[in-house]
């Protein structure tokens, strides 16, 4: 019994003399972490605005003027968080922070956080317009990033014809081998529905409701900020019948935006 309760009272103060030292690590990382030196940059703008928060819905409380210098602590997509050489805290856009001079006396730049995003990027969604088959055609997508190279995408269309009018949606998986780079080829196949409806005039015409399958290759460039162009040419296949199948070729061109 004694042996059980000096076993107890060890390993309480184990216990304690850990809970101690974590806590104590704990309260040196934070002022570790405000020892790590911030950018400073000085306001070459007749001002810079100060907002409560990371948004243009958040009211300016405060203009930092010409020539004064403050600090980049944190980021919020395209708002930075900064700090007047008063105390003053506020969140600041990039597109007014570029026109800042750093310390060396050079223009500050973005350019590696504006890549860094790109890279990063998981959702897209965007709209192109082309030609199915010589017919205007219009189509919207979204994409999900699931890898560097591999990405999952929901498309739906329509085209508008003389003689019918088409809808059609369908999911692919896309390879982007070189995702990387700012202009990148990409190589996606996929299935979904193909609907032809014919136009009521027509007398006899039916309308058609078939599954089908699409192979795809394109470019992507990245233009700036969160957008993308791209084009791509898609050879969709449409199972008519067991024995009897309709093939349609559609190039296409259009933007995405990124988050």
């Amino acid at each position: 019994m004694n042996r059980l309760v000096a076993g107890v009272l060890a390993w309480l103060k184990t216990s304690v003399c850990s809970v101690a030292l974590i806590g104590a690590v704990a309260g040196l990382a934070p002022a570790h972490a405000a020892d790590t030196p911030r950018e400073r940059v000085k306001v070459t703008d007749p001002y810079l605005e100060l907002r409560t928060g990371p948004g243009r819905g958040f009211p300016v409380f405060f203009v930092v003027e010409r020539e004064e210098w403050i600090e980049i602590e944190s980021r919020h997509t395209d708002w930075f968080k900064v700090r007047t050489a008063g105390g003053k805290e506020g969140w600041a856009v990039r597109q007014q922070l570029e026109n800042t001079l750093t310390a060396a006396g050079s223009q500050k730049t973005f350019r590696d956080v504006m890549l860094d995003d790109y890279l990063k990027r998981k959702l897209e969604m965007g709209a192109a317009w082309g030609r199915f088959k010589s017919e205007p055609m219009l189509k919207i997508w979204t994409g999900y990033r699931v890898s560097e190279t591999l990405s999952l995408e929901g498309t739906i269309g329509q085209v508008q014809g003389v003689f019918s009018g088409t809808d059609f949606w369908h999911v692919n998986v896309n390879a982007e081998p070189w995702s990387h780079r700012r202009l990148s080829p990409f190589f996606g196949i996929g299935m979904g529905k193909f609907k032809n409806i014919p136009n009521a005039s027509l007398v006899g015409a039916q309308t058609t409701n078939v599954n089908m399958g699409n192979a795809s290759i394109g470019l992507r460039y990245h233009v700036s900020d969160r957008f993308v162009a791209r084009a791509d040419y898609t050879f969709y296949t449409a199972f008519l019948s067991d024995n009897r199948v309709g093939e349609y070729r559609a190039i296409t061109a259009g933007f995405s935006f990124f988050f």
